[in-house]
């Protein structure tokens, strides 16, 4: 089989001999991929930057049998995003969204939509509106996997009676909402404020996020705290950057 085109963002790298790196990337083409770049830990190689964590670039895979790592045959850098070199918590957030795509994705399964979400994501960390963009990430991720969350009636029995005034309760094993019927039947209910669930059906609903007005501001760290709670069970632990991108 001849090497294949990508576009692909790279989402982590080790060293694995002197002079070559394995690298994980996450390619618009084929999903998560695994590659063996030789020669691309020398100063002067044939992928000169476009190796580097957190880089956009077009490359040739060699794709190999199942079991074995496939091989980095040319890469070419394509973009850069330079806030992460001047704001820590750009770049604690660009961690954050490479651990999501190394380590909750799976092999060779193309997601474009999600692959277009982190680098749009990539390309707008900046100021008081990062956590916003990474919101509106993780519920990319979550519906991409299959795991979006039902924002618009009761997770568990399907009822779409859950009056506004009443208090909201939400639940990451459940799926979303949950009405007052099935409350007893799901331990990991969380209550959930109407302000911050307005926020989730916005960002939900691929709506613009705008500025970040004083609703949007008061609710921050509600939406945050409720969505990594539900990253957290998708993966089944807590992301090691989750904490980073928080502040807690």
């Amino acid at each position: 089989m001849p090497a294949e085109p990508a576009l692909g963002l790279v989402v982590r790298g080790t060293d694995w001999s002197e002079t070559s790196r394995i690298l994980t990337l996450f390619t618009r083409e084929f999903g998560k991929v695994r590659a063996l770049a030789k020669g691309g830990r020398r100063i002067q190689s044939n992928f000169e930057m476009s190796l580097d964590l957190l880089t956009v670039c077009r490359v040739m895979i060699w794709r190999k049998s199942t079991g074995s790592l496939d091989l980095l045959t040319e890469a070419r850098l394509e973009e850069q995003f330079p806030i992460l070199r001047h704001d820590l918590l750009a770049l604690q957030a660009g961690y954050y969204i490479a651990e999501l795509l190394a380590d909750g994705t799976q092999e060779y399964d193309p997601h474009p939509v999600l692959f277009d979400q982190a680098v749009t994501t990539l390309r707008g960390l900046q100021g008081r509106t990062i956590w916003l963009a990474i919101s509106a990430f993780e519920l990319v991720w979550l519906r991409e996997l299959g795991y979006s969350p039902r924002l618009d009636a009761c997770a568990v029995c399907g009822s779409e009676s859950i009056p506004a005034e009443s208090p909201q309760y939400y639940s990451a094993a459940a799926g979303g909402l949950v009405c007052a019927a099935c409350i007893a039947a799901v331990p990991d209910r969380r209550q959930l404020s109407r302000e911050a669930l307005a926020v989730l059906r916005g960002l939900a609903d691929e709506r613009n996020e705008g500025d970040a007005d004083e609703l949007v501001l008061m609710v921050n760290s509600e939406v945050r705290s409720l969505l990594g709670y539900t990253v957290s069970h998708i993966l089944g632990r807590r992301p090691r950057m989750l904490s980073y991108v928080d502040g807690r």
